[in-house]
């Protein structure tokens, strides 16, 4: 990065920006691949969240997001599914099709189920409706599932679509069950949801087994890494400074490299941390410094390679 650059990064830094105006005062788009939708007001209520969470219960939706995204250079964002009741698809996709700042969603649907590919054909009929989202949530377990051969043919039926596998909630099986996954499905393109907030393992045996998935997974080109829910609680405290996270970040980088990182701020559950822009600006600060073309890639460009996003307007690349 050249000089100007960098004294344009961190004027915008400085301001509250995020760190993506250039020195040519033009600035990268930015794809949000992780947020999630519910309205708490409705008649049947949501399962997640619970009246319980004063943060999380309230509407979170497309015009709610809209007005913190877009004034931070957010075009577009992915809708992933916070529900696992099936008609939830839908309501997703309703909701989607009147705010063209939504790209794509990913649905919930579970692998194995006797009307799976039923309801995958069903959903897919929607150009928006870009994936599932399958893993450790809502009582599934891919690592338990994956002897199951109906979870497989799935799976494979899945790819034969075109749409891609999130995983959620990373644990040392569930990056076992990916390297099973993709042994078995090659062609599935595989989205591993939140792994900067896994907590590497301590126990000798479990580590040496993570490394070696990591390191494997790390070699096949479909398999993409979502850098989001990257903030930590330390002691009761937040930390904001990058330097915190950079060993994280650098480990993550050097395994999946610039083309398989993408972004997501996990809005509205990133309110448990801090406000949006305080994730938003410690990645922007982070990838920024690799230069425009890695910064480019991580904020849309992988994405777009990965989900097949829908372009709804013209703000958005592609």
């Amino acid at each position: 990065m050249n000089r100007r650059d960098f004294l344009a990064l961190a004027a915008s830094a400085s301001a509250g920006l995020p760190s993506l105006r250039w020195q040519d005062d033009t600035t990268i788009p930015i794809i949000d691949t992780h947020i999630h939708l519910f309205d708490t007001t409705r008649s049947q209520g949501v399962p997640w969240p619970t009246p319980k969470d004063g943060v999380l219960y309230q509407p979170a939706l497309p015009e709610r997001y809209r007005r913190i995204a877009v004034p931070l250079g957010i075009v577009g964002a992915i809708v992933v599914e916070a529900s696992p009741w099936l008609e939830d698809n839908q309501w997703v996709l309703d909701v989607a099709a009147k705010d063209k700042i939504i790209v794509g969603t990913v649905g919930n649907l579970e692998p194995g189920k006797p009307d799976f590919r039923q309801q995958l054909e069903r959903f897919q009929r929607n150009p928006l409706f870009r994936g599932i989202r399958y893993g450790n949530l809502w009582n599934s377990d891919l690592a338990r599932q994956l002897p199951n051969p109906k979870v497989v043919s799935d799976l494979k039926f899945l790819a034969q679509t075109g749409l891609v596998l999130d995983t959620a909630n990373p644990n040392p099986a569930l990056l076992d069950a990916i390297v099973r996954v993709t042994d078995q499905v090659p062609e599935l393109r595989v989205i591993i949801d939140h792994l900067p907030q896994m907590t590497t393992p301590v126990e000798a045996a479990v580590r040496k087994v993570y490394d070696a998935n990591l390191q494997e997974l790390g070699k096949r080109p479909q398999v993409y890494v979502k850098i989001s829910e990257v903030l930590r609680r330390v002691d009761g405290k937040i930390p904001q400074a990058l330097s915190f996270y950079r060993g994280r970040l650098d480990e993550l980088f050097g395994i999946f490299g610039e083309d398989r990182l993408f972004y997501g701020s996990d809005w509205p559950n990133s309110d448990q941390w801090l406000p949006f822009e305080a994730g938003l600006n410690l990645v922007s600060e982070y990838f920024s410094a690799k230069g425009r073309t890695v910064a480019e890639k991580y904020f849309w460009k992988n994405s777009a390679a990965a989900y097949h996003w829908l372009k709804r307007n013209p703000s958005q690349p592609g």
